[in-house]
């Protein structure tokens, strides 16, 4: 397993370059140098040596990728491309073009936030999503099963936003359950918290309820679960006992790759809650034009992929012992 383990890790360092690379591409493609240093000075009375001085100071002054005044290596290595992203080896992400804040220790301050409503919002859905979901299995083809999968179309066609401002308005504006948005710190946060996680486990069962509904049918159609049924078991044993312990390959997939996801947290949901977690970190960065947070959010997040694909591969042993990693 530990050779594996490394030859996927070999493997990924081209594609975190690829992806570093690709950061750099689109971002400067879209804005130049001087159009980041006109945003962070301010548009208004922002003279020529202001910008260039600002540039100079952070970094920008050199070409993007190739520099043509330089001789051999140097053209590579005196470059925005390699001189901002070798530090990122060793996570060393600097400090925000915006306000030279230190990024590492903002993420390792926003990490909590975010991680304290994505975590509940995780365990909670994934506990909801396969118990409706093997509840509409147990009454397949009946007309409890079909509306079932109607109401689950229906909320997979609704948008995030719809969920957000919905339960805004009824949970925190109507009922008075919760405040709107906003956080706290400690204990004090569970109230700030609650919205944003009864939110989440809402938008996600339309989807998550079809995906796992259509694991265990899959499942049910095989020739071990018709031997079960032979031998006489009961539905129940056949459904939980034999169908779902088979199932959990295609579950674990899904599973394991989004816990990656829960260290970044939700964009739109920390926007609109105003929690300060790293998903809105990343947007204000973005709108600030701060490429020294965008980028060191990408690769921080294609790091955190990288690894739930491990972690993937390697609960599939645990689950399935046909399967090796060798």
């Amino acid at each position: 397993m530990l050779n594996y383990i490394i030859r996927r890790v070999l493997y990924a360092v081209p594609i975190i370059i690829g992806v570093n690379l690709l950061t750099t591409l689109l971002f400067f493609y879209v804005n130049t140098p001087d159009d980041m240093a006109r945003k962070i000075l301010g548009e208004k009375n922002v003279t020529p040596a202001l910008v260039e001085g600002w540039k100079k100071e952070h970094g920008y002054d050199l070409p993007v990728f190739v520099n043509p005044a330089q001789n051999g290596i140097g053209k590579v290595t005196r470059t925005i491309f390699f001189s901002k992203s070798v530090p990122l080896a060793w996570l060393d992400f600097g400090k925000s073009d915006r306000n030279n804040i230190d990024i590492a220790y903002e993420i390792k301050d926003r990490m909590w936030p975010s991680l304290a409503v994505a975590l509940p919002t995780f365990a909670i859905g994934i506990l909801v999503n396969l118990t409706l979901a093997m509840g509409l299995a147990f009454v397949r083809g009946t007309y409890l099963d079909l509306w079932g999968v109607v109401v689950c179309v229906i909320m997979m066609s609704v948008s995030t936003l719809f969920y957000i401002i919905g339960g805004q308005y009824i949970f925190g504006k109507l009922l008075v359950l919760s405040p709107i948005s906003g956080y706290d710190t400690g204990g004090y946060a569970a109230k700030f918290v609650i919205l944003p996680v009864v939110v989440g486990v809402i938008s996600s069962v339309g989807s998550g309820v079809r995906f796992y509904r259509t694991v265990y049918l899959e499942e049910l159609g095989k020739d071990y679960i018709r031997t079960a049924r032979a031998k006489g078991l009961s539905e129940t044993a056949v459904l939980f006992r034999h169908g779902l312990k088979n199932a959990m390959i295609p579950v674990l997939t899904n599973v394991v790759v989004s816990i990656p996801f829960l260290f970044y947290g939700s964009l739109l949901m920390e926007s609109f809650f105003s929690i300060p977690g790293l998903g809105s970190f990343t947007i204000d960065a973005i709108n600030a034009q701060d490429f020294a947070i965008v980028r060191a959010m990408v690769y921080l997040g294609s790091i955190l992929y990288i690894a739930g694909l491990i972690l993937t591969d390697i609960s599939y042993t645990l689950v399935d012992p046909r399967i090796t990693l060798e």
